[in-house]
């Protein structure tokens, strides 16, 4: 049986922990900045981790990772 492939854009957007969870970036910080509040910005800066409901899809994307 042929290895599985990993899906490219999903390696380059998410990263798991040591401890297994998977982190991912934060939407809505790439344009038409100039309407959000420097609050809102600064809040979606940094990571965070994905939803208990997208995680085995973004497992399955990436068999090998953790």
């Amino acid at each position: 049986m042929p290895k599985m492939k990993t899906k490219k854009s999903a390696s380059k957007r998410f990263k798991v922990r040591g401890s297994g969870s998977i982190k991912r970036a934060s939407a809505n910080l790439r344009h038409i900045l100039t309407k959000k509040s420097t609050k809102r910005k600064r809040h979606l800066r940094g990571t965070t981790g994905v939803h208990e409901t997208n995680l085995n899809a973004v497992r399955a994307m990436m068999p090998y990772a953790g």
